[in-house]
């Protein structure tokens, strides 16, 4: 009888691996991933009724919302499965959102090992700063979500009753909340093409005009909506974020700056010197670490 042994993944200072390690590697990761996103969508049926207590209450507050009874709210589903595709919908994102620590981990642990040491600092400021920024940007469109829809609501004739249905409020309460998290991501990527010096402060100054433009059209073309009260809501703190790495990436230049350039007196056919002892430290360094 043969037993199957599990080979730990080998860490080299450069990153490298055989194909095939590499492929059963990524295999683990994504069923664990995969896993965490069942067990997480299966507590997200359990919490169903609360969450969508919060999803509907946008909606809820509108006067336009009571066409059945003036007491209650009213959304309407247009089929047979309907409802039971939104629940799992629901749960399903739910789990997502909950089970995100282990498939962020898992994608971590996978790209991890190939990345140096500087890398993986920027990948740390990176996750370090997105996933609150997400959560900041969802949070605004939360609460700008009743405006959005008060206003072409409030287009409705008197004699008519609006026959909102559940997939549609859905997908547009999804679509405000994904558009708003990632549109704050956008000025992160601002400060890390910086730390990776690929993006100069400068440059970001002299294309400081045209990038404010961009994002005031973007937020009007990617707004469900597209009504100004939300396209304002979405551009105004992007711009503020983009300010701010703006000048993260200026006093970042500045601390460059200040540092003294070893090559700075050398000749242009002047070989640089290697400095091999720190080399060497810097690779024995690594395979301690591994």
């Amino acid at each position: 009888m043969t037993t199957l042994k599990r080979t730990a993944r080998k860490s080299t200072p450069d990153g490298r691996m055989p194909l095939m390690e590499h492929l059963r590697e990524l295999r683990n990761r994504l069923i664990k991933s995969i896993l965490a996103l069942v067990i997480g969508a299966i507590i997200g049926w359990l919490l169903f009724d609360p969450v969508w207590d919060v999803l509907k209450q946008p909606y809820c507050s509108l006067p336009q919302s009571r066409v059945v009874d003036k007491d209650q709210c009213s959304l309407f589903v247009n089929g047979i499965f309907s409802s039971f595709f939104l629940k799992l919908k629901i749960s399903c994102i739910i789990g997502a959102v909950i089970s995100s620590p282990v498939w962020l981990y898992q994608i971590w642990a996978f790209v991890a090992p190939g990345l140096y040491q500087k890398e993986r600092r920027w990948t740390y400021t990176f996750m370090g700063a997105a996933v609150p920024l997400f959560f900041i940007g969802s949070a605004l469109a939360y609460v700008t979500v009743d405006k959005g829809l008060a206003i072409f609501l409030g287009f409705v004739a008197d004699d008519v009753k609006p026959l909102i249905t559940v997939d549609s409020y859905l997908s547009y309460v999804l679509t405000m909340l994904l558009v708003f998290g990632l549109t704050f991501e956008l000025p992160l990527f601002v400060v890390i093409l910086n730390l990776a010096g690929v993006l100069s402060s400068s440059r970001i100054r002299k294309s400081q005009r045209v990038a404010i433009f961009g994002i005031f059209a973007f937020a009007a073309v990617a707004t469900p909506s597209a009504d100004p009260f939300t396209m304002l809501a979405l551009a105004l703190p992007t711009v503020v974020l983009f300010e701010i790495a703006a000048l993260l990436a200026f006093f970042n230049d500045r601390r460059k700056a200040r540092q003294p350039d070893p090559y700075a007196d050398l000749a242009d056919d002047e070989a640089s010197p290697l400095d091999l002892d720190a080399i060497d430290a810097e690779l024995e360094k690594g395979d301690s670490r591994a």
